[in-house]
């Protein structure tokens, strides 16, 4: 068992186990709120993009979903005629230098698949960078008119008009302790801080795990669905359900595995389960299944593999759904903080 799958069970198990490392969350904890403290009296400095800024992130490490929403909440912004340009840290890729940006073919070793898979979905602007105060400024010139920052909760050097704190369902926040005994970046209370919460449902999942109920004026559900599988190598879609009664071999590089595993399982399908660390990617000369298999991935991985994909890999759509008016009601929210309407253009 990896490293990653060992800390998942630690943390999604019962508090006790982590008892070993208490002492170290302690020192965590106070680092934590020393940063706070420096920030809150001016001693470290909160810096303001030339655009408004919302950032899209999580209490836990890696899982919850935090990247489909923001991705969601980019194409719902430009979908009303808005220039947007998405930030990140471009984890998993080489990348350290000043802030980049990505294109659709740049080597997600380098940048990072997440990034970019932001670019195949088509923003404005994908900016990559260590430092998001400047990555969100470089956006900005190449014409993005309002920023979504794919996580960074705890990044508060950049200013940000609007935090939204995406949660799953299932897992909450695991065994409420603070890393490295617990999945928490900060306190649980920090939820009540944010915007907005938008609580992330796979499948027939509809309960929450939270251990403390959102204050916010904001709460939302977001029902993640699979959809079709597309093939890497011809673009192919086929329905998910036709692959029923064969031999499938599933893969998964993202922070809850698990996840991708029981929507193929709850979609009729008889998996081998390949899970890789969050961002981990396979190794083309050493592949864990044999030439020729049905293979079975998300897009997250899928940008990883272009330049050795077999004809048999494809990766599974997921598909966000939020309630309509629910949706509306967000996105005027933002809008309305942003000092944009839904048309692209700036309120006085």
């Amino acid at each position: 068992m990896s490293l990653d799958a060992r800390l998942q069970r630690l943390w999604y198990g019962p508090a006790w186990r982590s008892l070993p490392l208490w002492p170290l969350e302690l020192i965590f904890r106070l680092l934590v709120t020393l940063k706070t403290a420096l920030y809150r009296i001016g001693l470290l400095r909160v810096h303001a993009a030339p655009v408004p800024v919302i950032v899209v992130g999580n209490l836990t490490v890696g899982g919850t979903g935090k990247t489909p929403v923001a991705a969601w909440l980019a194409k719902q912004l430009s979908l009303r005629g808005n220039r947007v340009g998405v930030v990140l840290r471009g984890y998993g890729g080489t990348h350290t230098g000043a802030a980049r940006v990505v294109n659709v073919d740049d080597d997600p070793a380098v940048v990072g698949d997440e990034a970019v898979l932001h670019a195949r979905r088509g923003p404005h602007a994908v900016v990559i960078g260590t430092d998001r105060v400047a990555a969100a400024a470089l956006a900005a010139k190449q014409g993005a008119e309002i920023v979504v920052c794919d996580d960074g909760l705890q990044h508060v050097r950049l200013a940000r008009i609007y935090e939204i704190a995406v949660v799953d369902a299932a897992r909450g926040f695991g065994n409420g302790h603070l890393l490295p005994a617990g999945p928490l970046r900060e306190p649980a209370g920090r939820l009540e801080q944010v915007d907005a919460v938008v609580i992330t449902e796979r499948g027939a999942v509809a309960s929450t795990g939270c251990k403390v109920q959102p204050r916010t004026p904001f709460v939302a559900a977001a029902q993640f669905r699979t959809g079709e599988a597309v093939n890497l190598v011809t673009g192919a879609r086929r329905d998910l359900a036709t692959f029923a009664g064969s031999a499938v071999h599933a893969v998964a590089g993202i922070g809850h595995p698990e996840g991708f595993f029981a929507s193929l399982r709850a979609a009729g399908l008889t998996l081998t389960e390949h899970a890789l660390p969050d961002h981990g990617s396979l190794d083309a000369a050493a592949l864990p299944f044999p030439a020729g298999t049905t293979v079975l991935m998300t897009e997250k991985d899928a940008v990883k593999c272009r330049g050795y994909a077999q004809p048999l890999w494809w990766w599974v759509d997921l598909e966000v759904s939020i309630d309509r008016t629910t949706a509306e009601q967000l996105l005027t929210l933002v809008l309305e903080r942003a000092g944009l309407t839904g048309a692209g253009v700036r309120l006085g």
